[in-house]
């Protein structure tokens, strides 16, 4: 009976660790070329805490997640809330130059800074959408949850599909960057509170940046 459900309800082989790791590394180095008045503290203050954060989990799992240990889940946790901190004190800031007039640069270093939060936005929400779909990469492994917080095309549609498929960070990382642009959910939907909670305030994030971007651009602000 096990080996007839699809592969996101029964036990499966340990997701790779290295394509969350590649998001957080790419979200330090945003934070690192980030302007200093865009920043919390220090720039190189939450990097480093990130950075000594992944480097735990990785030690732990450096291939593929198979621990799940309370400490580990914390650590993993904490990471996600340090690197969204820095996510939303950085849109603050650019919102808070772009309304009184702060020296925002030339268009194009405007645009690039712009750009770069969007892009941290993504990658921070995308974290915490597959950190915390039904418990975790460990768990989702394990099959210990049957209820989704994301319903995904494959999971209503399985004649489409592979038995084998499951969801993995990519999966996550799509419906983070489509929700960003279309500031909806596209071809998969939230089932949890939290999740449509993450995904309103994503798109909420996306649109403020988006619309203060545009307005400066055609000189609709100071």
């Amino acid at each position: 009976m096990t080996g007839e459900q699809p592969a996101w309800r029964r036990p499966t082989d340990p997701e790779a660790r290295w394509p969350a790791a590649l998001a957080v590394v790419v979200m330090v180095a945003i934070q690192i070329m980030l302007p200093d008045r865009l920043t919390m503290g220090p720039r190189w203050l939450l990097p480093a805490i990130e950075v000594v954060m992944a480097v735990v989990l990785v030690a732990a799992d450096p291939k593929r997640i198979k621990r799940d240990t309370p400490v580990l889940r914390l650590v993993g946790l904490g990471l996600i809330v340090v690197a969204s901190l820095g996510n939303v004190w950085s849109v603050a800031m650019l919102v808070r130059d772009i309304l009184t007039g702060h020296d925002t640069g030339s268009a194009s270093q405007l645009v690039a800074v712009g750009g770069a939060i969007y892009v941290l936005n993504v990658l921070s929400f995308a974290v915490w959408f597959w950190e915390l779909d039904r418990g975790g990469p460990a768990r989702r492994a394990r099959g210990e949850d049957p209820y989704p917080d994301f319903l995904f095309p494959p999971m209503t549609s399985p004649q489409l599909a592979s038995k084998d498929w499951e969801p993995y960070f990519l999966d996550y990382l799509y419906v983070a960057f489509t929700n960003a642009t279309a500031f909806s959910p596209t071809d998969t939907l939230p089932l949890s509170r939290w999740a449509k909670s993450a995904m309103a305030l994503e798109s909420a994030i996306a649109l403020l940046i988006a619309v203060l971007l545009i307005a400066k651009a055609v000189n609709a602000l100071p």
